[in-house]
């Protein structure tokens, strides 16, 4: 029991088998209209799936295109408002000074060159013994105090020897404060403190003592001192109003020489030249 319908298009042949009872009319409206909606679902799915597919790309470019026209936007702006270049100007080869309306001066130095830093100042090597240092200390008093017509050099060097033995001998001190950097120190107070205007031979006694003193003092290697052996009798007065007037005129020079090497250079040269002083000074008053 079937029916074979046979449908002869113009292009292909398609035969199509039933197997049942003939299709009614109002089955075949059925079918068509859910054929109709399945192919209409089937369109707008596909037509949804073009539709995200192509979206992201249209965004992004749009984006770029914003981003684009932004910038160009920003850099006609940077342009209009930036200020025109000025011409870098040389500087002048030489030290000018260029008065201003003002009054005040501009000066342009150039730069000097490197070379010049690099250049370390002359060291002056200065070498004396002990011996002679003492020699110079001395013949310094003797022109010094040239009221003094007995005073010699070996006289102030007696004296500074005496008060360092005594001071070894009683347990003050290890070791001799006689040393050429000890010299040097004494020579510095003694230069500003003792002054052409002594007369006596016991006035420049206590005031050489006075000098040792502080610079035992400042310099020795013991924490202190006993008075004994730098306080004349009859003196004591005078030794602490001198000690006082010492530290209080002198106070940047001690420290100076001790943390400054051209200043002590100095003040070493200075000692050492006052034995050519004092031969020169005799070899023109043989004259």
């Amino acid at each position: 029991m079937g029916t074979i319908l046979s449908i002869s298009p113009s292009s292909r042949k398609t035969t199509i088998v039933v197997n049942g009872p003939e299709p009614t009319e109002k089955s075949l409206k059925k079918h068509s209209v859910l054929e109709s909606a399945l192919s209409f679902k089937r369109f707008v799915t596909s037509s949804s799936k073009n539709t995200k597919k192509v979206n992201p790309d249209c965004q992004l470019q749009a984006n770029e295109n914003q981003v684009e026209q932004l910038n160009n936007e920003n850099l006609k702006k940077r342009e209009h408002l930036s200020p025109e270049p000025v011409p870098a100007q040389n500087p002048p080869p030489t030290q000018s000074l260029t008065p201003s309306h003002s009054g005040k001066r501009i000066i342009a130095v150039q730069k000097q060159s490197s070379k010049l830093s690099l250049v370390s100042p002359r060291k002056v090597i200065v070498q004396a013994s002990t011996g002679e240092l003492l020699l110079c200390l001395g013949e310094f008093f003797c022109r010094r105090c040239y009221k003094l017509k007995t005073l010699s050099a070996n006289d102030v060097v007696i004296w500074f020897r005496n008060v360092d033995r005594t001071l070894l001998l009683q347990g003050w001190q290890d070791q001799g404060f006689i040393t050429p950097a000890s010299l040097v120190f004494v020579y510095l107070i003694c230069r500003e403190t003792v002054t052409e205007d002594v007369d006596t031979r016991g006035e420049l006694h206590g005031i050489f003592l006075t000098c040792l003193y502080l610079a035992y003092s400042y310099m020795g290697n013991e924490i202190s001192y006993p008075l004994s052996p730098f306080i004349v009798e009859g003196n004591k007065d005078t030794f602490w109003d001198l000690s006082l007037s010492v530290i209080d005129n002198m106070s940047d020079q001690m420290m100076q020489i001790n943390i400054d090497p051209h200043f002590f250079t100095e003040v070493f040269q200075e000692l050492k030249g006052e034995s050519v002083t004092k031969d020169a000074k005799g070899s023109d008053l043989d004259r």
